[in-house]
Parts: C-alpha cells; structure tokens; sequence
C-alpha cells in the first residue's frame, strides 16, 4: 500500500496536488449549483479526443517509422543532429510536447547509441526539448493549455497561430544555430545502405509496455488504421475549430476505436483530464473568496505576461494558465507568458520531465551535467524569446 502511494506521488504529482488543492477549496466553498459551470466540458472533450488518436498512432508505430525513414537519408553528424532535434519541433505541433518527447527521446537515444555518437546525447536530448516546448507553442493543439486558453479565449484559429508563429520561428532558427555550431559537418556512414525498415529494425530503441506493438503487427495493421487515424485527427481538428459539434466529435472517436483498438482507452492519460478538472474546482471556488480574488487578480494583471512566465518556473505551465486565466481576460499575454514560461527550469513543462527522466535511466551519472546543459540553453532561449514578446506586445 505505502509502495502505491509513493508511486502515485511520484508519477502523478500534479493530479495529486490539484486534487488536494480542490478539495480545501470545497471546503471553504461548499457544493452548490454553481459548480456546474466551473467545468469547461469543451476542453476535456477535445483533449480527450486528441489523446486517443495520438495513442492511435502510437500503436501502430507510425511516428518511429517517419524517424527511420529520415534518418534513411542521413550522411553527416550534423545533419543526424538536424533531423533528431526536428522531429519533436514539427510532430509537437500537432501531438503534443509530451507525446513527442515520450516517442522520439529514447528513439533518439538508441540511434545514438548505434551511430557510436553517445557523446553529444545530453546536448542533442535538450535540444530536442526545447524542440518539443518551442514546437508545441504554435498551435492550439500543440499542448493542453493552448488547447484549452484558446477554447477560454474563443481566439479564431488563424490569429492564435499569428500570434505564436513569430516567436516559433525565431526558437526554429536559435535550433538550427545551435545544431550547425554545435555539430561538425563529419561524414555518417552508419546508415549508408539501409533503408526506412532496415532502421526500424536495427534500432532498439525502449517501448513502453503495451504502447508499441511487435513490428511485425504494425507492418501488417498499420495501413488501413493509418487512413482511419488521419480521418479521425481530421475530425478533432473540425471540433476544436467549432465547425462540428463536440458531441459528434467524441462520439465518432469513442466508437471507432472501441471498434478498431479498445486498449487505446488503457494507454491515455486521463490523470491529465482529472488535473484539469481538479483545477477548474479550485479556481471556480477560489474566484468566490474575495480576499483572494483579489489577491492573485491584482498581482495577474499588473503584468500578465511576465506573471504568467514567472509562475510556469515554479509551478509549471498548464497549472499556471489553468490559474492566471481565472483573473485575467489578457489571453494575449496570457498564451504567450505560459507558452514562453514553458522554458526556463526543468519544472517550466512537465513534459521537460520525460527528457530528463529518460536521461537519468541511461546516464544515471550525468544527470547533474544534463541540468546544467539544459538549464543554459534554457535560459537562452527565455531570455531572447521574452523580450522579444516585451518589444512585440
């Protein structure tokens, strides 16, 4: 029992300390009809939605097979760099931070392991993070609390992805920077020869229990899921859009998959969905004390932005938009100060964690040398990229 509850501390801290947090609120604010409307149900069922398919997509090993396919076509220690450190800035746009980091850290690691170069692997994993955070901050989609900041804020699609498109830019151009100084330009013929599948196969890379199949199963199964999950991602982004209702949205996900894949329900994260409702307890009640409305709308809206960045250094960037947005309209500041304050400390993004965790596991012994590698190009890239958004805004 006691092993249990250390281990939910540890893999689900957020959920337990939101959950804690919601319940004292409960207590100083008894239930009532108005807890009905603290709940923004549009944001659970599009989050829900989204995390399905991307487990979806998972299962059939779609995301390491374009890994391998680019890495077919790689010839030099710079250019590997390049793709590594790109997968998880593009694929982040449309899966997630965390789910790209989940997927392509430990890929990256056995590729590096292969290709003899595990000595960059603590500068190519950071990189490749701050690829993930930088990545993901373009869309809606891109993480949980765009999903959700934007659902708030009722931002059309199109302006949520001006406003965020300069600074992704810059962060894409710091990347390359970094990975064409970083790296020489040494020939690679490690993977001269192979081709997409021989890589596949070469490459060990870890899988979680149950998220990736043999690969013979996704050879054999992948093609028509393939068509099924671009048809259901395509029907995510009409709900998140408001161009089909979300009803139909959920119910055309829920059904195809208890038709195509039911062990996707076992492999998504509902504690995330649980931590957002936890959460959307605590601010409803916290709202209804005045004292503390006060409090935290004072401080919010002095300076949104900065606030926003500041709080995401200590308490991560999800709880800190899930917060400021319960005593500001500022959406403006509000998205880019969480999306910008998801850089900094290694708690700025909890998908920063998955990094670091994979990290540790292979090079127990470097994890100090790891924090200071990321916490300096961290701190770079927040640096330039917030007085950038200062000058802009």
């Amino acid at each position: 029992m006691q092993h249990r509850v250390i281990g939910l501390l540890k893999n689900e801290t957020v959920l337990v300390v939101a959950a804690v947090v919601a319940l004292v609120s409960c207590i100083l604010i008894p239930p009532d009809r108005q807890y009905l409307g603290y709940i923004h149900v549009n944001t659970l069922t599009q989050l829900g939605s989204l995390m399905m398919v991307v487990c979806g997509f998972q299962r059939i090993g779609v995301f390491h097979a374009i890994g391998a396919s680019l890495l077919s076509r790689v010839r030099s220690v710079r250019g590997l760099a390049l793709v590594l450190v790109s997968l998880p800035f593009f694929s982040s746009m449309f899966i997630t931070n965390d789910v790209a980091l989940v997927t392509f850290v430990p890929f990256a690691i056995a590729v590096l392991i292969m290709a003899g170069l595990e000595s960059h692997a603590l500068l190519i994993v950071t990189l490749m993070t701050l690829g993930a955070n930088v990545g993901s901050m373009l869309t809606p989609i891109g993480n949980a609390h765009n999903l959700y900041l934007k659902a708030r804020s009722e931002m059309p699609t199109g302006e949520f992805l001006l406003l965020m498109a300069p600074y992704a830019l810059v962060a894409a151009l710091m990347l390359f920077l970094c990975c064409w100084f970083a790296f020489r330009n040494q020939h690679l013929d490690k993977f001269e020869g192979m081709d997409a599948q021989e890589i596949r196969h070469s490459i060990l890379a870890p899988r979680e229990e149950g998220i990736q199949p043999q690969v013979k199963e996704m050879q054999r199964s992948s093609g028509w899921r393939i068509a099924i999950y671009l048809l259901l991602f395509l029907v995510c982004l009409l709900g998140v859009a408001k161009l089909i209702p979300q009803w139909t949205m959920v119910l055309v996900v829920v059904v195809t998959f208890l038709i195509c894949d039911r062990r996707v329900f076992l492999h998504v994260d509902w504690g995330l969905l649980l931590t957002f409702v936890a959460f959307f307890i605590f601010i409803g009640n916290a709202r209804r004390i005045p004292q503390f409305y006060n409090l935290v709308s004072g401080l919010v809206n002095i300076h949104p932005l900065i606030t926003s960045v500041l709080c995401s250094q200590v308490i991560s960037n999800v709880p800190t938009a899930l917060l400021v947005s319960g005593f500001s309209t500022a959406w403006r500041s509000i998205i880019l100060g969480t999306n910008l304050g998801g850089l900094g400390t290694l708690v700025a993004s909890m998908a920063s964690l998955i990094s670091y965790k994979a990290v540790v596991k292979q090079y127990p012994s470097k994890k100090g040398e790891y924090l200071k590698i990321y916490t300096a190009f961290n701190l770079l890239f927040l640096v330039v990229l917030v007085g950038m958004a200062l000058l802009l805004e």
